[in-house]
């Protein structure tokens, strides 16, 4: 397997990312471009380029006079995440479905499978959200590029709730049998059961991740 090659900035990008995401670097938390570019013994110039990737990715907001700082939790902002990813995710699957092969649903099962393990190890919760943007993308083989780039950046955005989701509010215990529901569907070419399963497990999740932040304020 050929080794993927990295550029300073992206190792960067991934160093900072991991640290919002596990909660290392604190919601509203400055980002200090110099203690950064310590930290990860590199200049300012990669940490200035990662950071206004993460400001794309909606990790990292430019504030005037204060600096960049890591974006808070809203739940405004969930509904509008999780809301965008039903509607354009449905779509790519309604799309998909009719063009997957026995190939792309062995790819998916094999994905689940390791996204299975995963979860029944705290020590791989590093790659839950990984793997389970990874299975749902599995099954959207649509040419549609411009939906695939869109539905990216989302889920990079809801990386940190759908972490927060599996470990938190409740999503290991459902994940593994909505999962397997959705391909048995998918596999038995059933377009808008499936979307109706996908559109469910999406917004189920949100309702949850809310509900937990709303335990937590109080």
């Amino acid at each position: 397997m050929a080794l993927e090659f990295k550029t300073r900035t992206q190792v960067v990008v991934e160093a900072i990312r991991a640290q919002i995401l596990s909660g290392q670097i604190k919601a509203g938390e400055p980002l200090r471009q110099a203690a950064l570019a310590e930290q990860l013994n590199v200049s300012r110039i990669p940490i200035r380029e990662a950071l206004l990737q993460l400001e794309a990715e909606g990790l990292v907001k430019f504030e005037p006079h204060k600096g960049a700082t890591a974006t808070q939790i809203s739940p405004e902002l969930i509904d509008e995440l999780f809301e965008l990813r039903a509607l354009l995710e449905c779509d790519l699957l309604a799309r998909s479905i009719p063009l997957l092969t026995e190939e792309h649903l062995a790819q998916a099962r094999q994905t689940l499978l390791r996204l299975d393990d995963a979860l029944q190890s705290p020590d791989a919760a590093d790659r839950w959200a990984e793997l389970n943007t990874e299975f749902h993308n599995c099954l959207y083989v649509a040419n549609r590029p411009q939906s695939h780039d869109m539905v990216s950046n989302l889920n990079k955005n809801a990386d940190r709730y759908i972490r927060m989701h599996l470990q938190l509010a409740g999503g290991i215990e459902k994940a593994s049998s909505e999962h397997r529901k959705l391909l048995d569907l998918c596999a038995a070419g059933q377009v808008e059961a499936a979307c109706n399963e996908l559109r469910d497990h999406i917004l189920h999740a949100k309702d949850e991740i809310k509900s937990f932040l709303q335990r937590q304020d109080s």
